[in-house]
């Protein structure tokens, strides 16, 4: 499921012989005219001037095109070290499968795991119990005082 992942060193290894093959190929354009050789023009003029600034622009979109590849492997670097969590039932991506947070210290980090209660969690669920009580009793008296009225007879 997984895509295999490229290292960097590979990435900027085909981009240097990518660069590499175009500044070849422009001084062999220069030393050996390839338009003359291949459209019959026999006219040699060498411009060493312009294939050295052909040469530096090369090279400076090389360093650009290399400063931007190493900084996205980064950015992807970064973001793949986040750990993936199920929004739904809280499970833990770990080594290609699913897991609770228990197993996953457990696997992980070797690391026992027992419950508790934050005290944020505590709060709410105090607040929650209250309300639950108070709508009990809330119920009851409502129960008593039905169960006190009797039916108006009808004549």
């Amino acid at each position: 499921d997984m895509e295999t992942k490229v290292p960097l060193s590979k990435v900027l290894a085909y981009q240097s012989v990518g660069f590499l093959a175009i500044m070849a190929l422009t001084w062999l354009n220069e030393l050996i005219a390839l338009p003359s050789l291949i459209f019959g023009n026999t006219s040699l003029l060498l411009n060493y001037r312009e294939s050295a600034l052909k040469m530096l622009l090369i090279f400076a979109v090389w360093f650009l095109v290399s400063t931007s590849t190493r900084r996205l492997f980064a950015r992807v670097n970064y973001l793949e070290g986040f750990m993936r969590i199920c929004s739904w039932c809280h499970h833990i991506h770990y080594k290609e499968e699913w897991i609770s947070l228990e197993e996953f210290l457990k696997k992980g980090f070797d690391t026992p795991t027992t419950h508790g209660i934050c005290p944020v969690c505590l709060a709410k669920e105090k607040a929650a119990l209250a309300r639950a009580k108070e709508a009990a009793a809330r119920k009851d008296a409502g129960n008593r005082k039905t169960e006190g009225v009797k039916p108006a007879s009808t004549p």
